[in-house]
């Protein structure tokens, strides 16, 4: 069964068919698991956003094992082309909750179809998912019921955008939600940020830029286990700066303490540092100091 091939949902009508759900749109729905057919546990892709309000840790998706904050309600993000869910096991089940969907072609040369790569909680990996509060959670209830709505009227010229704002709506809520996430969950984010940083001094005291070159944001998120944008997102929450700054911050500190070295060239410092060419370290060096390389070791 591990090896078990993904199932690709092709359209909103096809998700619909699959859990015996009316289509109102073709290219969005919300669905109310309460009254759809049972399903079976695949992996699935789909060529569409989807948004997964759980009401409790069961159904098509895999959450992970990690301790929630809230236990009322968990929002999760997929984006078009994502794999999600788990590994069959034969069994249909009645999933809970509720889900939004809604297809790129929908907001396309919209507001939102430009402004949905900002809303960054759709990279975000399940284990990284919403948890929300009873009051979040009605807020998120009545902006599914309001694109409802707009889905059971006659179709008019008013009636895209007015679906498309509500979704937009509901995404800004997200917004907020989130950032009261990384707020009350400050202990967890704390150790995050003390392992980053100890990564980041291990890294410049090792062989590994100059084996494996200057180090991206990617390859600490990975060792963390956090998706790259939730880790960004995070680090920006709680420092006011980018995981990138922050690293070319430990560079900068340690390459001061290297120049400093009256045995060492420029042009070893920038090469154990992990620069390809020493005028991109000099570069780097001079944005963040205000001197070069060079100026600063005749200054000190």
């Amino acid at each position: 069964m591990e090896n078990q091939e993904v199932e690709k949902v092709k359209s909103v009508s096809d998700y619909n068919r699959m859990v015996n759900h009316e289509t109102l749109h073709p290219l969005v729905s919300v669905v109310d698991f309460a009254k759809s057919d049972p399903i079976c546990q695949y992996k699935r892709t789909y060529t569409f956003y989807t948004v997964f309000l759980k009401d409790v840790i069961c159904g098509d998706m895999h959450y992970g094992k990690h301790s929630y904050d809230y236990q009322e309600g968990t929002l999760v993000f997929i984006a078009p082309g994502q794999v999600s869910g788990v590994t069959n096991d034969g069994k249909p089940i009645q999933p809970g909750g509720y889900a939004l969907l809604f297809h790129p072609d929908l907001i396309k040369g919209t507001n939102l179809g430009k402004n949905i790569k900002d809303y960054s909680f759709f990279s975000y990996d399940v284990h990284e998912a919403l948890h929300l509060s009873e009051k979040e959670r009605e807020i998120v209830l009545e902006c599914f019921k309001n694109i409802k709505l707009e889905l059971e009227q006659s179709i008019d010229k008013h009636s895209k955008s007015l679906i498309v704002n509500n979704i937009e709506l509901f995404l800004n809520y997200c917004m907020r939600f989130y950032d009261r996430q990384f707020i009350t969950r400050d202990h967890v984010n704390q150790g995050v940020i003390g392992k980053f940083e100890n990564l980041v001094d291990d890294y410049f005291r090792s062989d590994n830029p100059k084996n494996i070159g200057f180090p991206m944001v990617n390859y600490f998120a990975e060792k963390l286990n956090l998706s790259a944008n939730y880790f960004g997102d995070l680090i920006k929450k709680e420092l006011g700066i980018s995981a990138q700054e922050f690293i070319h911050n430990k560079l900068i500190d340690t390459a001061k303490e290297q120049i400093l070295n009256p045995a060492k060239s420029i042009s070893e410092i920038s090469y154990d540092l992990g620069f390809k060419y020493p005028q991109h370290f000099t570069r780097l060096f001079k944005a963040k100091v205000g001197v070069s390389p060079s100026e600063y070791k005749m200054l000190n």
